[in-house]
């Protein structure tokens, strides 16, 4: 670990403030309706930003900066890295589509996803409560703004509302159990946080009730960011009211920045408190992958399916989080920490890659004047395009976890995870979720069965630029070669988390 390099280990940070305030400046003077030379300013950009976060990842180095505030890492750095390449690839797939409804007139689609992308690193450096926090802001702000880039449209404007109103009631919730944890402890600093409940002053001072209860609105606040039950009711509405092009900026990237701030607050900083946050966990990932997936088989709409298959993906990625607390003959057992937790980063990464094949689908199914928004606007996918159909199969099978797809590779790692411990709790929790992922089968797979047995609904010819084609066949591509070969990006997680823990 390095310290006193405050300004290297913000460089990524540094970079994406900078060419955003720059990118805001230069659109004014652009005239093209496309905003060509803003698109790709931008695109380089986040290619920068995602090859500096990439080159530190692969250092191993762990660097803190400003007084312990923010942190460089390489499981912070890898996660960056692939955000940034999610927002580019987002930006790949929407920009035809934004265009083609007046969003891009003032080049804000662009500016308020650097933004966002900066709140998301900020999420995913901060080790410090007040430092995450703020990056949480930034994003959520962003967020609101980039769903309400519509303003003729009423949907949009109400999924706006409904998630700007639950979104700080949430955020509400989080500051709060922050602040009782500060009460608790006397510290923001995680690692200062981490050392006090450890150490029992928060015992000595008589508040363990206060840290307990804090604990509980921290988790809340991190559960309604990732969308799980009892805190989804914004997710399907927020899908299906914002743009296609919004939807995929909230589906994919901000999944990465939650599950390090997971990481950030539940282990880091309150490793000790593990027992209890394991079981909070615990029933928010069941009622996920129940709710979830019995929600989803109703849906005639694939923005609104889509949205519940997040809320049970998201229980899913939470059984490997609460799987790595095992207590062991001298404490929590290192080993099986490394093997759930590497998991479980590897089923936020893989599930990203996926949501973003299969929104880059639908997007280019969307046309000027048309949503293709239901799941029957699909029909017969295959006489129209056999290539965009094949994509969109192979992402549908890897979101069900069929074999030979990343998204059963994902699901195999997470439930090895929970085997390998000797609790029936865990046993009990594994079983359960295979047969939730077999309920979940159902909708996925009437999606391919949809596709190519049904008679087209659509004559109207896929039009599509080469870069949208390249980018989207390279995504599906991935989805089968990482299923095939997962032991690279396997690996790469293990080294990350291996780092994270012995920081």
């Amino acid at each position: 670990m390095i310290d006193n390099l405050s300004w290297v280990a913000a460089y990524p940070e540094i970079l994406l403030l900078v060419m955003a305030c720059v990118i805001l400046l230069l659109d004014l003077a652009v005239k093209s309706p496309l905003r060509d030379s803003t698109y790709a300013l931008t695109l380089l950009t986040l290619a920068a930003a995602a090859l500096l976060t990439g080159y530190q990842a692969s250092s191993g180095i762990t660097i803190v900066g400003f007084g312990g505030m923010i942190v460089s890492d390489p499981m912070g750095n890898w996660l960056k890295c692939f955000a940034a390449l999610a927002m580019m690839v987002t930006l790949v797939y929407g920009r035809a589509y934004a265009g083609g409804r007046d969003m891009l007139r003032g080049g804000e689609l662009f500016t308020l996803s650097l933004f966002a992308l900066l709140g998301m690193f900020v999420m995913i450096s901060g080790h410090n409560f007040v430092v995450i926090y703020l990056g949480l802001e930034l994003l959520t702000l962003s967020s609101y703004a980039l769903v309400a880039l519509r303003r003729d449209d009423p949907k949009a404007i109400e999924a706006s509302m409904k998630y700007f109103m639950l979104g700080a009631l949430a955020s509400g919730f989080l500051l709060y159990g922050l602040s009782m944890v500060y009460g608790a402890t006397g510290s923001l600093d995680l690692a200062e946080v981490m050392q006090a409940i450890a150490g029992g002053q928060a015992t000595l001072k008589g508040s363990t009730q206060v840290l307990i209860l804090g604990l509980v609105f921290v988790v809340a606040g991190l559960a309604f960011k990732l969308g799980v039950v009892p805190f989804h009711m914004w997710v399907p509405d927020v899908y299906h009211g914002a743009p296609t092009a919004v939807t995929l900026i909230i589906a994919g990237a901000p999944k990465l920045a939650a599950f390090a701030v997971l990481i950030r607050l539940l282990v880091e900083g309150m490793q000790p408190l593990a027992i209890d946050w394991q079981q909070m966990l615990g029933v928010l990932a069941v009622a996920s992958l129940l709710v979830g997936n019995l929600a989803a088989i109703a849906q005639t709409n694939i923005k609104r399916m889509l949205a519940f298959s997040t809320v049970a993906q998201m229980g899913f990625m939470l059984l490997g989080l609460l799987a790595g607390v095992v207590q062991g003959a001298d404490g929590l057992d290192g080993a099986n920490m490394v093997t759930a937790y590497s998991a479980s980063m590897f089923y936020v990464v893989t599930y990203v890659l996926t949501t973003l094949g299969v929104f880059g689908v639908i997007l280019l199914l969307s046309r000027s004047g048309f949503e293709s928004e239901q799941i029957s606007d699909l029909a017969g996918l295959n006489q129209r395009s056999p290539l965009v159909a094949a994509i969109m199969a192979i992402c549908m099978f890897s979101l069900a976890g069929i074999p030979p797809m990343v998204g059963f590779y994902a699901k195999l790692a997470v439930l090895q995870a929970l085997l390998a411990s000797p609790s029936v709790f865990f046993v009990g929790l594994a079983v359960f979720a295979v047969l939730m992922s077999l309920v979940g089968a159902f909708y996925y797979l009437r999606v391919v069965k949809i596709m190519y047995f049904d008679a087209p609904t659509q004559s109207a010819a896929i039009v599509a630029g080469a870069d949208v084609r390249s980018v989207l066949s390279l995504n599906g591509a991935l989805v089968l070669l990482l299923g095939l070969v997962p032991g690279g990006l396997m690996v790469l997680c293990a080294q990350a988390i291996t780092a994270l823990l012995a920081a």
